[in-house]
């Protein structure tokens, strides 16, 4: 199970089947990575001013982007599983922060619906949180992308599904 703390800061809010359905992109994607814990994941969307800023506080690139990722966790270390699959409670995955704004220019320009694009992006940034990583790693982007592929195609969240 996934819980989200929501936040909007420039963007307009999701309906609640919206927010169902990008809970259901994030379970899925830890269910495809075996993850048998509980998590909770702050949520936050924003325009491309607010990610711009975001971006350059922390990682030094004063430019919008589409998506941010900050695990809480690292995954890198086997033991990190074991600990949070016996223990019971909510673990807390990390942050996800989405540009509304630039998730609806790129839905525009790929021809699909932003509901795609949302579901996408937010199938991303869960591998992120989950350890992945793609920045000058062409190996790492490939194993990103099918797995992004998989949980949206199991999903059903394929570029011709409609908006809500």
């Amino acid at each position: 199970m996934v819980e989200f703390i929501t936040e909007y800061d420039g963007a307009e809010e999701l309906s609640e089947a919206q927010l169902d359905e990008l809970r259901r992109v994030c379970e899925k994607v830890m269910e495809n990575e075996d993850c048998d814990f509980d998590a909770e994941i702050s949520l936050t969307f924003t325009d491309n001013e607010g990610i711009r800023a975001i971006n350059a506080e922390y990682r030094g690139i004063d430019r919008a982007t589409d998506v941010l990722s900050f695990p809480m966790l690292d995954f890198s270390d086997d033991e990190a599983d074991a600990e949070f699959e016996t223990d019971g409670e909510m673990v807390m995955l990390g942050d996800i922060v989405i540009s509304a704004e630039r998730a609806a220019e790129q839905a525009a320009e790929l021809n699909h619906s932003l509901r795609r694009e949302l579901a996408f992006l937010t199938a991303h940034s869960v591998l992120h949180l989950l350890g992945y990583d793609h920045v000058g790693n062409e190996e790492g982007e490939r194993e990103m992308i099918e797995k992004q592929d998989r949980a949206l195609g199991e999903l059903g969240i394929t570029r011709d599904i409609p908006e809500f």
